[in-house]
């Protein structure tokens, strides 16, 4: 099976397309469950990535597994990530919808940021989230962690399928996120929902520019025929055909 490249071109695309867009384009397709929602971004002005998945897992924590101690293990699966996360991609980690304590704090997400990662994402949460709002880097969690050592978290994969926020995120999947939160798509369609998405964005353009000027939404969104041949006129006249 051939594999599917993810493209610069492609990452340009889906970072100018809303996950509202992208997550219609989606539904076209059959897919209802790809929006990771109950995320939001950490710092609001860096909302945009796009980038390739790649995942972390944890599970409950166990009293006689998970102590301070273990992160003093190079092998440990959130270090051990955060250090081998490829440049570009997404680290995605499935904390089971628990934000009682973080998923990773300022010093790991500040190393992602450095080794060029293009975000992170967890249904959990961050500590020192203050300080991971002032990196210039796309960073999406339900909420702050407590600042404490509780442990409840254990790290026992890395790079395999896993739930964030009840969506399904498999290694590779493109993930792309906006302030409402991120949209999963599966990389063998990211080059053709991306341009599906150009094209439902240009008209969308169109017909917001069509509302402002007083037009009502019947014929116009959805289109008629009518709407469409104005559509295509308009698009000439920007050399967008």
């Amino acid at each position: 099976m051939a594999e599917h490249i993810f493209t610069e071109d492609t990452r340009h695309k889906l970072l100018t397309i809303s996950t509202a867009t992208l997550t219609t384009i989606m539904f076209k397709r059959g897919f209802r469950n790809c929006f990771i929602g109950g995320i939001h971004p950490v710092n609001p002005e860096h909302a945009r990535m796009a980038g390739p998945a790649y995942t972390l897992r944890y599970i409950p924590a166990r009293d006689d597994l998970d102590q301070l101690k273990v992160f003093e293990d190079r092998a440990h699966p959130q270090r051990k990530g955060v250090e081998e996360c490829p440049p570009g991609h997404v680290m995605v980690i499935d904390s089971r919808k628990d934000r009682a304590t973080a998923s990773a704090g300022d010093i790991l997400v500040t190393r992602l940021w450095k080794r060029g990662a293009a975000g992170i994402v967890t249904d959990g949460g961050f500590r020192d989230s203050a300080d991971i709002a002032k990196l210039p880097f796309p960073a999406f969690h339900a909420g702050p962690s407590a600042p404490t050592n509780l442990i409840r978290h254990h790290a026992v994969d890395l790079n395999v399928p896993i739930a964030c926020g009840d969506v399904a995120v498999y290694p590779g999947d493109v993930v792309v996120s906006d302030m409402d939160g991120a949209v999963v798509i599966p990389r063998a369609l990211a080059d053709q929902v991306a341009d599906e998405a150009v094209e439902q964005t240009l008209f969308e353009t169109f017909v917001q520019e069509r509302v402002m000027a007083g037009d009502g939404i019947f014929g116009l969104y959805p289109p008629s025929s009518e709407t469409r041949e104005t559509f295509n006129i308009w698009r000439e006249g920007r050399g967008e055909a």
